[in-house]
């Protein structure tokens, strides 16, 4: 068991979390939760021993070790991709030459009763326990089966690290932590590099593994497969829930649920106190009551809702200047790596204004293609972009697009030109994006996954660009995120191309499919919603599963979940209807509640009036009438706060 006891952590003054304690059991699969910049990557850099914490402490027992796959890693590296993977095996070949040491040393020893020759002997067991323990004489089918089931073939085992992209050299070195058998795998986003057959093939490893398992992921399906633990970082806390994420997200309501009625009958409660220490502060007979409330009102330990922080990014892409009705041309188009090739006589124009999803396996040369269009590869024949075409790209690996070595505001800055030059709009952009001022400061090295993402889409907004090309763009974006995103895209006036396996993303964004497949492509009018139907599949996970899937299970659940296009309108309607009637009525309740207010300022102008007790009966009507004024107030007011939330 490993144990994380009173851990602490600040950035800037900054608290990331406080006090947060648990343990990590031999069998536990913990999915890793909260928002983006929450601290979920830090406390998986402080259990790996990559970060220094300000307080607590990691208690990992003797010889347990630890894999730790990071978001993001630079890989430097002439070796092949079977030689960097066998690379595992180095602490066997280091255990297996001190076995050596120990087999000749014990050939000669004759004090077969000394203590320190059953230490020898222990010694000796235990190693061989763990060469066993790691499949040594295997060594070369288990690298073949791990590598396969992420995704590479037998022809790209001699093939140079340096030919492969970021995510598949994320692959290989996920292929040797798997290799190692750590007794605790800590995976950041593993899937993110991922296609749908691979993800399958480890989840089933991970389910099957034999130690410890906690990871961070945005799949809800992944982690609902993998994990049986759900532990959240919320505002510097931890809760710890046995339970896979969906049923976790239905025990987090709950606990809001009854934190919210617990602050909400808490401030009730603290009004009414202050209510009467203000009607009687000024009566001796009262003194004593008033000074008890006081006393009380300071003793009170304020309920904080986790949710506090409902922040979101407010973002608008600038109007796209205009180009020519062809935006890019590719005639007989291909790519190669040397004997490979990637992309073959591709044919297609993209006009004006369309929006475009590159759907297709890993590899297939969706990333290649992109990096075509933008100018950053070679390749053989005719693509190029139309006139006056003015390209935005965010890369799914944030690595070769932000310099690390800066800050956050220096990012910015160093791009930005006219209005943008200006510290309060840089400013004042940063905070569109959650950057408060203290991240602004912060270096780009020491951001998350997710910041690093909401900083690279900020930075497309610098200047007006009319074919915005998005690469994997929710992969570090937490749901919040993505729809503000989303909703974004859905303004912008320019061509758009996105490559991403997030239908609930795509869907009513994109209205043009190009499917990657063979080495070529071929293209599908209409939504996302239409190509997938036409592949009689519900997700991606289906899609570019192919025949893991039995089709039959789409055609049994179409037939239950899917309407006919009178049944959605109805449906639309009734929710539009609906969202009349709510709006209707909080704008009356506003109404309302500037009408009590009024009263109840006219009265305490009376109420202040040297002659307003001078009629005794009058006075005690109108103080009647204040106090059921207030209280309508409060009752309004909880009202429309009630259907706030609903509108919301």
């Amino acid at each position: 068991m490993i144990s994380v006891s009173g851990l602490s952590l600040q950035f800037s003054s900054v608290e990331i979390f406080s006090n947060i304690s648990f343990n990590i059991n031999p069998k536990d699969r913990i999915g890793l939760i909260g928002k983006n910049g929450a601290g979920k990557t830090s406390l998986l850099n402080i259990i790996a021993g990559i970060q220094k914490q300000e307080s607590g402490k990691v208690v990992i027992p003797e010889g347990q070790t630890i894999g730790y796959l990071p978001q993001e890693l630079k890989i430097d590296s002439s070796k092949t991709i079977y030689e960097t993977a066998i690379t595992a095996f180095k602490e066997i070949d280091e255990i297996e030459d001190e076995l050596k040491e120990i087999q000749n040393e014990i050939a000669i020893r004759k004090d077969y009763q000394s203590k320190s020759y059953e230490k020898l002997l222990n010694n000796l067991n235990s190693k061989l326990e763990r060469v066993n323990y790691f499949d040594a004489n295997k060594r070369k089918g288990n690298v073949e089966k791990i590598l396969k089931g992420l995704g590479f073939v037998e022809n790209d085992f001699d093939r140079k690290m340096s030919e492969f992209s970021g995510g598949w050299q994320m692959r290989v070195e996920l292929s040797k932590i798997l290799l190692r058998k750590p007794e605790l795998l800590l995976l950041d986003e593993p899937t993110n590099h991922l296609d749908i057959e691979s993800i399958i093939w480890i989840e089933n490893f991970l389910i099957n593994y034999g130690g410890a398992v906690m990871l961070v992921s945005h799949d809800r399906m992944f982690l609902d497969n993998v994990c049986n633990r759900t532990i959240e970082i919320i505002n510097g806390k931890i809760y710890d829930y046995k339970l896979t994420f969906t049923k976790f997200l239905i025990a987090r309501q709950e606990r809001l649920d009854s934190q919210i009625a617990t602050a909400q009958n808490q401030e009730q409660f603290i009004k009414q106190q202050e209510r009467f220490i203000e009607r009687f502060r000024a009566k001796n007979t009262k003194a004593k009551q008033v000074k008890s409330k006081i006393k009380q009102l300071e003793k009170i330990d304020r309920v904080e809702l986790d949710e506090s922080n409902n922040s979101e990014i407010n973002i608008k892409f600038p109007t796209a200047p205009r180009s020519g009705k062809v935006v890019v041309e590719a005639i007989n188009a291909s790519k190669s790596y040397g004997d490979k090739t990637i992309l073959q006589n591709l044919e297609f124009h993209i006009s004006i204004g369309e929006r475009i999803a590159f759907v297709g396996k890993n590899g297939e040369g969706k990333t290649t293609l992109i990096k075509m269009i933008n100018g950053e590869i070679d390749f053989d024949n005719h693509l190029q972009t139309g006139y006056n075409v003015e390209v935005g790209y965010y890369a799914q690996v944030q690595e070769n697009t932000l310099d690390e070595s800066i800050t956050v505001l220096d990012t910015i800055q160093n791009q930005a030109t006219g209005d943008w030059s200006n510290i309060a709009k840089t400013r004042g952009l940063l905070g569109a994006f959650l950057f408060t001022e203290n991240d602004i400061d912060k270096k780009v090295k020491v951001l998350s996954g997710g910041e690093k993402s909401r900083l690279a889409i900020a930075k497309l907004l610098l200047k007006p660009i009319n074919l915005l090309i998005l690469d994997e763009p929710t992969n570090h974006l937490d749901i919040s995120s993505k729809n503000i995103l989303k909703q974004a895209l859905l303004q912008y006036n320019g061509t758009l191309i996105i490559v991403s396996h997030d239908r609930d993303f795509l869907q009513n964004l994109t209205e043009k499919t190009f499917e990657f497949t063979d080495k070529g492509i071929k293209e599908h009018i209409g939504p996302i919603n239409e190509f997938l139907d036409k592949h009689k599949v519900e997700t991606f996970r289906d899609f570019e599963a192919g025949d893991i899937f039995n089709k039959k299970n789409f055609n049994s659940k179409k037939d239950k979940s899917n309407k006919s296009n009178k049944q959605r309108y109805l449906e639309d309607k009734n929710q539009e209807k609906k969202l009349r009637k709510l709006k209707n009525s909080i704008k009356n309740l506003e109404k309302k509640i500037e009408k009590i207010e009024n009263e109840i300022k006219e009265i305490e102008k009376k109420m202040q009036s040297s002659d307003f007790y001078d009629n005794i009966e009058k006075a005690n009507k109108t103080t009647t009438h204040y106090d059921s004024l207030k209280n309508q107030l409060e009752q309004t007011m909880n009202n429309w706060g009630e259907l706030s939330d609903k509108l919301d």
